[in-house]
């Protein structure tokens, strides 16, 4: 029951943090592009991929703290659905080559950043005897 709670805790988190992140990137750049939803993804695939690797990795973070940041946090934060409806009222709308850049921005803008994340967390990997930490 208390994993539950964490996950529903970083779920509500997570939600959170992607309403206020999209509704401000909407007001400064507009609206006409989702933006907001491709910055996002993006990077809710680094965070998930450096916690991923850290967690699995070195042990530094616990299961119930790695189910709160990627169940959790990043379930909450990144949004497939926001964005495959998005592509569909683009394409709607006549703006095909929008509808295809949301794609490519999200799918590879997704991968290179999950590459970096599990770069990044392996660097920290190797920190991690240094720090008290994993091995």
């Amino acid at each position: 029951m208390q994993r539950f709670l964490l996950i529903c805790l970083g779920g509500a988190i997570g939600t959170g943090a992607r309403y206020q992140l999209a509704t401000w990137v909407a007001r400064i750049f507009g609206a006409g592009f989702p933006r907001g939803t491709v910055l996002i993804n993006v990077t809710g695939s680094f965070l998930i991929a450096v916690v991923m690797e850290l967690s699995l990795r070195t042990g530094a973070i616990s299961e119930d703290v790695r189910l709160f940041l990627t169940t959790g946090m990043m379930g909450g934060y990144t949004t497939y659905s926001s964005f495959n409806y998005e592509t569909l009222r683009l394409a709607e709308g006549g703006t095909l080559a929008l509808a295809a850049l949301n794609v490519a921005l999200t799918v590879v803008g997704c991968l290179v950043s999950g590459v970096l994340g599990l770069l990044a967390a392996r660097g920290l990997a190797r920190l991690g005897p240094l720090l008290g930490w994993g091995g």
